[in-house]
């Protein structure tokens, strides 16, 4: 009796309109392919009028602590969250930083511009696997994909610092 009246508690903690704002941050995670959990802890972080420690974020979602502590950690290195003022408190706080253009920023700098890094590399080994293809018309076939893939890639290395400078990141 005394589990299920705790589950209301944290239920009653969050309101109806916390957890839908909370799941239009989820579905905004799951489109770009982050973890679920991220999505959960910015929309709670974004919905809290106060600051929350990590404690607050594995209560009103329940998440185990390692998984509140992995997404903050991720989240702050996005830019998307920050620690919050202590006022007296021993206790880490977080909240989440508001400014679209900072989040986006983060986005680019810590998970797109990494993955077109590494798959320059990757691209330039494929060419030389395609090259050794003995199918000529296969080998020609990969060819062009590989180019149309090298070109994409070589445009978002272009466009990336153009958005982030609009962002004024």
């Amino acid at each position: 009796m005394d589990a299920t009246r705790h589950a209301a508690e944290n239920d009653a903690e969050l309101t109806a309109l916390d957890r839908q704002v909370i799941d239009v941050f989820v579905d905004g995670v799951k489109v770009i392919g982050l973890p679920k959990s991220l999505g959960e802890i910015y929309g709670l972080l974004f919905v809290s009028p106060a600051a929350l420690s990590l404690d607050d974020v594995v209560r009103k979602l329940r998440l185990s602590k390692g998984s509140a502590s992995q997404g903050l950690r991720m989240l702050r290195e996005l830019g998307a969250v920050k620690e919050a003022e202590a006022n007296g408190s021993r206790r880490t706080r977080y909240e989440p930083d508001v400014d679209l253009k900072r989040l986006v920023g983060g986005f680019i700098r810590e998970q797109v511009r990494p993955h077109l890094e590494s798959g320059k590399g990757k691209v330039g080994k494929l060419m030389k696997n395609a090259a050794e293809e003995e199918d000529a018309e296969l080998r020609k076939f990969y060819r062009r994909r590989l180019q149309k893939l090298e070109a994409w890639m070589s445009r978002g290395r272009i466009v990336l610092p153009l958005i982030q400078r609009m962002l004024g990141e």
